[in-house]
């Protein structure tokens, strides 16, 4: 699954007055408004235009700012745009309040379609990561490439580590954990996550730490962040379950798109051991192994990803080896390669 937190008191219906959202220098945020949803989109304009365009698709319990890092490193060849699941980051829940891996899919279908941006390079990391796996299977009109950083398909046996997290789906659990956690501080929180989620945390920067904590707290603000938590959590177990041509691995074979894997041998959520059963179901796949990584190695190493992306584009014949985007022969997009 993804990063988590051990989880606040759940707050009252009401919506109250919040931190405001982080936006690194260089970023834009804005609203995309839907029928029955309202998703909240994280861009950076590209170097230039006529660049291909990106998706990126965060984790449970995370938002767009997990794609911070990898984003601006890749802005001279993408036009990149990060969204905040629904219920995740300053999006709301959903009219419907489907948090399951379909109803995620689906929102990331409808933003795709409403922005008329696809095919795009869809990145997913965790739950993001079995999400963009449905989007690739359902719609590959939308894909143009995916890339997908220890994504939560099913596994046989979930690790230790794993099981507070799975247990979000279990009713009740989440006010247990109120109860239990209802002192802990925000830096506490945020320490505990970093703990589980990279692999070395002391790779994170004292700046690193404070926009966390600042994220932290804004999220024990909302007064659904935890029941969209633990809707989410409930979706993954549930798309876990499912066989035949819903389920993930089948869905996984059905990717026509060039497909990049990520995993991370410290990763104590996302066991190590699926990277081999995941490159061998996703057909046109190529797998990127960090021994020293842990569950978001977008974020703790984003340059190794970036330059594993760049070689699979160069694969594809979209880049030079010298770092040149060639020119798409169906697309003018008035610049040069």
């Amino acid at each position: 699954m993804s990063s988590t937190e051990p989880p606040g008191p759940i707050a009252a219906a009401a919506t109250p007055k919040t931190l405001p959202v982080r936006v690194a220098e260089g970023e834009r945020i804005r609203s995309v408004t839907l029928p029955g949803l309202t998703l909240s989109v994280r861009s950076r304009p590209p170097a230039r235009a006529g660049f291909a365009p990106a998706l990126y698709v965060h984790g449970l319990g995370g938002s767009s700012q997990n794609w911070s890092a990898l984003m601006p490193l890749l802005a001279d060849v993408l036009d990149g745009e990060a969204v905040d699941l629904p219920g995740f980051g300053d999006s709301p829940p959903p009219d419907d309040g489907d948090y399951s891996v379909t109803g995620h899919a689906r929102a990331v279908i409808r933003c795709l379609d409403a922005g008329a941006r696809g095919p795009v390079h869809l990145f997913g990391n965790s739950m993001g990561g079995a999400v963009v796996t449905r989007v690739a299977a359902m719609r590959p009109d939308l894909v143009r490439t995916l890339t997908l950083v220890s994504p939560a398909l099913p596994e046989i046996r979930v690790q230790r580590t794993a099981l507070p997290t799975a247990l979000l789906a279990v009713p009740g659990v989440t006010q247990l954990f109120a109860r239990i956690t209802r002192d802990w501080t925000p830096e506490q929180r945020t320490r505990g996550v970093l703990g589980l989620c990279y692999g070395d945390p002391g790779r994170v920067t004292e700046e690193g730490l404070a926009n966390a904590v600042h994220e932290m707290e804004r999220r024990l603000q909302l007064p659904y962040f935890w029941d969209a938590m633990t809707r989410s959590a409930r979706g993954i177990v549930d798309a876990y379950t499912l066989g035949g041509q819903h389920g993930l691995w089948r869905q996984a074979e059905r990717v026509l798109a060039p497909t990049l894997l990520v995993y991370g041998g410290r990763d104590q959520l996302i066991s190590y051991r699926m990277a081999q059963k995941a490159a061998r179901s996703f057909r046109d796949s190529r797998l990127l192994t960090l021994p020293d990584a842990g569950h978001v190695a977008m974020m703790e190493y984003p340059d190794t990803v970036a330059t594993a992306f760049r070689e699979l584009l160069v694969d594809q014949g979209e880049l030079t080896p010298e770092g040149h985007q060639v020119a798409d022969p169906g697309t003018d997009t008035g610049t040069e390669s």
